[in-house]
Parts: structure tokens; C-alpha cells; sequence
């Protein structure tokens, strides 16, 4: 036993831990930015209005000097990270670099922007955050509800998109969005039965079933989109909307008000949602036995846990979630179209890895792509220089760069996406 631990000493004391590389890296981005940032700012004020206009308070900064002022404060960020930080400041130091980096690049893309557009809503960069995180909030939690009972989910494309189909087809023909709703969670469990039966029952390879499903899923709904919803979109695809529910003073709130407490239902079930699995999952009976099914079944069974009658609720329970969040597109924003979700369903799945597989990480992870989805549509709002195919790539790279961080340096349960044999 001795040998495993000095090499792990040494390992561990080497000079480019894991923190010190992230620290460098952050260090070198904080000099790009006070650099490159501060030469194309223009001395124009960059203003950040905390209203949905250009009028009304603002925080305002001088595009040069606050494009060089934050990349120093992320590059000194970086050096504290590379000159070895405690561990337990880590993550705060971190948090306060990448944050500085990107203040940096608005300050530069503010106040280049052409005169009367160079200004951020607050408001709009909220609420626009949150919406577009909504779809990956619902699908990440579908996410956690299954890896953490041991089955793998890259089905959550199939589901989303489903529950999306579902909702618009059945809400337009009875014209309720609370029909339509439940037809958009029934449409999510479909998907998510045929994941349990063949990956449980059948023992199929969860990753390849979870991409056929997602197939099936495009595939059902493309035909079905072509037969009816084109040929008449008046009594197919015109599905009635759920109306923005507005809470009587926090809705005063200066910029969170606004943008969280003039939602729709599916925010607040959406937020909701995450502070119920959360405790569920680990403060309840049931999250005990779901954690311990996903980490060793074995056991689990043995001290009387129905392994796989609860793999197969938990899987069909993340079904009717994923299901609703596709609905938050068809009942709150757009009619139905082919492939609508348009990868969404991976970007939550990659939500779920960042999130380490807990719904608050989840929604951390999820409210981070949506804010670079938002952003994306800012900057082409704008009239950014940088090309509007960059712009359109925004999300997915800010989805490989936080993944590519992480895996393969954060632990999924252990008996994810591994079969369950009753002995």
C-alpha cells in the first residue's frame, strides 16, 4: 500500500497541479483582454442600464479603461490561481476571473457599438438568460433523475423535442395549454419508457438506444409535422400560450424583478423543480435509495431495495420533466417546427456533467449556456464586428470549453449506464 501512496504524494506535489494550469490559462486570458479588449475599445461610456431601455439608472464605464481594468483583474485572478490559492478559495477566485474576463470583452463590444446601441438591458440580458436556460433546466434534471438511478440519458433531445411536438399538436386541437401540457409530459414518458424497457428490461446499450431514441423522436415528429401541422397549421400548430404571471413586489426588484418575477409557469416550475429534486435527492427516503441504486445496486438490492422498479419509475418521472420543458417551447414562444430543440438536449446533458450531477449545479450550468446563447443574440442585436457564424457557434463552444474542463476530473455514479442482473 505504500508505494500507491507516494506516488500519489508525488503526484499531487508536483508544480502544475490541475489549479495551477487553470491558473495560467486564466492569467493569459486576462492579458489578451487588457490588451486586445483595451486596444479596439473605443472612449465611448459602455452603460449597462439595469432597465429593458437605454433610459434609467445605469452603471457606466469608459469602454478603454474598463475593457484594460477588468482583463488586469482577471489576469491577476489567474496568478493568484498559478501562484497556488487554498483550495477552499478556489472556485471564488476563479468565479471573479472569468467573470472579469467577460466584462471585459462587453466593455470593448459596448462601446464599439454604433451610437445609440452601445448599451446592455440588464433586464433583457436576465430574462433572455433565463428562457433560453429553461429547456436545459427541464433537461438536466431529466438528466439527474436518471444517471443518478444508473441509467444514462442522451435520450433528453427525443424527450424535449417530443414533449414540444406533443404539447402544440394536443393544445392546438383543444385548444388548452393545460391539455397541451399534459400531452407534452405524456409525450416525454413515451420516450423515456422505450429508454427503460430496452435499457432495463432488454439490457440494450443505454448511449446507443438514447441516440436511436433521439432519431425515432425526429423522425415521428418530422412526418407528423409535414402530414398535419403544414398542411394545417390553424388547427394543428397554433397551440394557445400560458400568459406571464406578474408577484406583487418582488416583480419591484431593480433587474431581478423583471426579468424573474414577470414569468410564465414554466420559470417558476422550472425553479421549483430544482429545489424539490435537490431535496428529494438528498434529504428524503427516496433520494437515498436513488443515490445508492446509482452508485452500488447490489447492495441497494440486498438491503431490500427494488432496484429495478425504481430505475424504471425515476427514468419515466425524467421523461414527464424533459417532456414539460419542451413545451416551454411550443405553450409559451414559438409554434412547432421540424427538429426545433436543435441540440438543446446535449447541451443539457453537458449542463448535467458541469453540474456535477446535482440540480443546483445543474441550473448553475444551464443559467451559464443560456447567458452565452443570450449573449450571442446581443451582440448580432448590436452590430458586433465579430462574424454572425461566430456569434451563432457562441453556445456550443461555451459547451465544450466548461466539459472540456471537466471530464475525466469529476465522478459520475458508479453504476452509470451499467446493467442491473438480478442474481
Amino acid at each position: 500500500m505504500a508505494v500507491p501512496d507516494v506516488a500519489t504524494a508525488t503526484v499531487d506535489e508536483g508544480f502544475w497541479t490541475r489549479n495551477r494550469k487553470v491558473g495560467a490559462a486564466l492569467l493569459a486570458l486576462g492579458v489578451l483582454a487588457a490588451v486586445l479588449f483595451g486596444a479596439l475599445a473605443t472612449d465611448q461610456q459602455a452603460r449597462f442600464t439595469l432597465s429593458e431601455t437605454e433610459g434609467g439608472a445605469a452603471l457606466e464605464i469608459n469602454g478603454t479603461i474598463g475593457a484594460i481594468l477588468f482583463g488586469v483583474i482577471a489576469a491577476a485572478a489567474g496568478g493568484a490561481l498559478l501562484a497556488g490559492v487554498p483550495k477552499r478559495w478556489f472556485t471564488l477566485v476563479l468565479g471573479v476571473g472569468l467573470v472579469t474576463f467577460v466584462l471585459s470583452f462587453l466593455c470593448w463590444q459596448v462601446s464599439a457599438a454604433p451610437e445609440g446601441r452601445n448599451f446592455m438591458p440588464m433586464v433583457n440580458i436576465v430574462r433572455g438568460t433565463f428562457i433560453l436556460a429553461l429547456p436545459l433546466i427541464f433537461g438536466a434534471l431529466a438528466g439527474v433523475l436518471c444517471e443518478r438511478s444508473g441509467v444514462v440519458n442522451v435520450a433528453i433531445e427525443g424527450q424535449l423535442l417530443m414533449g414540444a411536438f406533443s404539447g402544440a399538436l394536443f393544445g392546438s386541437l383543444f385548444n388548452s395549454v393545460w391539455v397541451g401540457l399534459v400531452a407534452a409530459a405524456i409525450g416525454g414518458a413515451f420516450i423515456s419508457l422505450l429508454l427503460a424497457v430496452f435499457a432495463i428490461r432488454y439490457l440494450v446499450d443505454q448511449v446507443v438506444m438514447g441516440v436511436v431514441l433521439n432519431l425515432l423522436a425526429v423522425g415521428i415528429t418530422g412526418f407528423l409535422y409535414e402530414r398535419l401541422m403544414q398542411t394545417n397549421a390553424e388547427k394543428y400548430n397554433s397551440a394557445p400560450r400560458f400568459t406571464n404571471w406578474e408577484i406583487p413586489l418582488l416583480e419591484d426588484i431593480p433587474v431581478i424583478g423583471p426579468a424573474l418575477f414577470r414569468g410564465n409557469l414554466f420559470l417558476y416550475l422550472g425553479l421549483l423543480l430544482v429545489l424539490v429534486i435537490h431535496i428529494a435527492l438528498f434529504r428524503t427516503r427516496w433520494g437515498l435509495r436513488t443515490r445508492s441504486v446509482g452508485e452500488h445496486p447490489t447492495a441497494a438490492d440486498t438491503l431490500g431495495v427494488k432496484v429495478l422498479g425504481l430505475r424504471y419509475r425515476n427514468v419515466l418521472l425524467a421523461g414527464v420533466v424533459a417532456g414539460i420543458g419542451g413545451a416551454s417551447y411550443t405553450l409559451a414562444l414559438y409554434s412547432f417546427t421540424k427538429n426545433m430543440i436543435g441540440g438543446k438536449g446535449f447541451i443539457a446533458l453537458a449542463a448535467l456533467i458541469f453540474g456535477r450531477w446535482s440540480p443546483t449545479g445543474a441550473l448553475l450550468a444551464a443559467l451559464f449556456f443560456g447567458f452565452a446563447d443570450q449573449l450571442a443574440t446581443y451582440l448580432g442585436a448590436i452590430g458586433s464586428s465579430i462574424p454572425s457564424q461566430f456569434l451563432a457557434m457562441l453556445p456550443y463552444l461555451a459547451t465544450i470549453l466548461a466539459v472540456a474542463g471537466l471530464v475525466g476530473r469529476v465522478r459520475a455514479p458508479a453504476a452509470d449506464g451499467k446493467p442491473y442482473v438480478k442474481g
